[in-house]
């Protein structure tokens, strides 16, 4: 381990925090632990508190990037934790492998997958990413090393996977990849004018389509309240025959402007434009505007200034869903806050088994909103009322504000899953909840 200095703060550059950090370079190291307590750090993207350890240290695992066995036959990877699935991508397409669940963004580390049980467009019919998992090595503080799985240390392969890295250190991870024919994506867009047309079209598009999600005006109100794009894919065909992908070019948002320049006007300028810009109703694409439509642009939660954002992202119970987000949505257009970037989809009924994982059957609604200080606190509060009255829950690896008392009640096994806290391991997210 090599000590390092200061970090920045998460991908919502919310809250501010000093901590101090160890770069790991051998997964066999042992666990350096003090006076303070340690965290695992993998690539930073997740937006709230969760990856942050304010007064303590980081455990950056990006050292660990090693990749141990990959078996191009069976399609089953092992490799440390701080390996980015970008890295895994890059190995496995070419052979005609690809992640059985991904999250938007490719930018994240295996470890981080399997400590937020990320989901994709896909939930529907594959699950979260802990489902994918078929082995991962726990490293514990006091030296012991548990194999887990689905059917070996079950208890602790629960507590890990959604575990939000309290649990330990994961080492590798395997997972079982999904075979594919190209790096093509046939894909369906089809606009829809209000709520009531998403769910239509959903129930349709469900049935017929692997990877599904949908993005939402959240500036429209009355009776376009809920209008978006609804966007359907699935892999390629063999056979297919298509021209050689773009060259596609990353830019970087070059500097922190001192105000946010999401805000009003330019939301409402740009959903408007972004809805009814016309687009092709069936047609391919290559994989990764598809599943990664932002990580072209680097660096991209600069735009919304020096005070950072907010994501909220919930899920609420099938049964409540319409009347629930048609709430939330009224509340966010009348309070002239929000983004760009809304997205809604469906999740299915299968589960990881994760004690605090997010993902559970119903719909859920990720939105972001600048940093706009106590008034934005203020809409985040109003959005939880409608969330816990529904039944529903807030995602922890995109919170940085939820009361103790909503979390504890979003996730009932929380008190089981303390059980299994590595005593040397804690962050700001869990000291924040559990005080409260």
């Amino acid at each position: 381990m090599s000590r390092g200095g200061a970090l920045p703060n998460s991908w919502g550059r919310y809250p501010s925090v000093r901590q101090r950090s160890l770069t790991l370079r051998q997964a066999s190291d042992p666990i350096q632990t003090g006076a303070e307590q340690v965290l695992p750090f993998g690539n930073g993207r997740s937006y709230g508190d969760v990856c942050l350890n304010d007064g303590g240290t980081l455990l950056l695992t990006r050292g660990l990037d090693r990749f141990i066995a990959f078996d191009p036959t069976m399609g089953i990877l092992r490799a440390e934790a701080g390996v980015l699935l970008s890295e895994i991508l890059a190995l496995i397409v070419p052979q005609g492998w690809f992640l059985p669940v991904t999250p938007g963004t490719r930018f994240v580390t295996l470890g981080g997958a399997v400590a937020n049980d990320v989901h994709g467009k896909n939930h529907h019919v594959a699950g979260s990413f802990g489902e994918q998992v078929r082995l991962f090595e726990l490293l514990r503080s006091d030296g012991t090393r548990l194999l887990c799985g689905p059917e070996q240390n079950i208890e602790w392969f629960r507590a890990t996977v959604g575990g939000l890295g309290l649990t330990g250190l994961i080492a590798w991870v395997e997972i079982q990849l999904q075979r594919i024919a190209n790096p093509w994506i046939v894909v369906e867009h089809r606009r829809f004018a209000n709520l009531h047309e998403f769910f239509a079209l959903n129930d349709d598009y469900e049935a017929r389509y692997p990877y599904i999600v949908s993005w939402i005006d959240c500036a429209a109100a009355g009776r376009t309240l809920g209008r978006g794009l609804y966007l359907a894919g699935m892999h390629a065909p063999p056979g297919v025959v298509a021209p050689a992908p773009p060259l596609r070019r990353s830019l970087t948002v070059p500097f922190t402007p001192p105000v946010s320049w999401v805000n009003k006007l330019s939301v409402h300028g740009f959903n408007g434009l972004y809805y009814h810009l016309p687009r092709p109703a069936r047609g391919l694409t290559p994989y990764q505007p598809f599943f990664y439509p932002l990580d072209n642009l680097l660096e991209w939660n600069r735009l919304y200034g020096a005070r950072g954002f907010f994501q909220y992202q919930c899920v609420i119970p099938p049964e409540s869903a319409r009347d629930a987000l048609r709430e939330i949505l009224a509340r966010i257009a009348a309070s002239g806050q929000g983004s760009m970037l809304a997205v809604l989809k469906r999740f299915g009924a299968r589960t990881s088994g994760g004690l605090l994982s997010f993902p559970r059957p119903g719909v859920t609604l990720a939105l972001d909103f600048p940093n706009l200080g106590p008034t934005t606190f203020a809409l985040l509060n109003r959005l939880d009322e409608v969330t816990r009255q529904a039944g529903g829950a807030v995602y922890p690896a995109k919170d940085a504000r939820m009361s103790g008392d909503c979390f504890r009640h979003y996730f009932p096994r929380w008190s089981i899953f303390a059980n299994f806290i590595d005593p040397c391991f804690s962050s700001s997210f869990w000291r924040r909840v559990m005080t409260d």
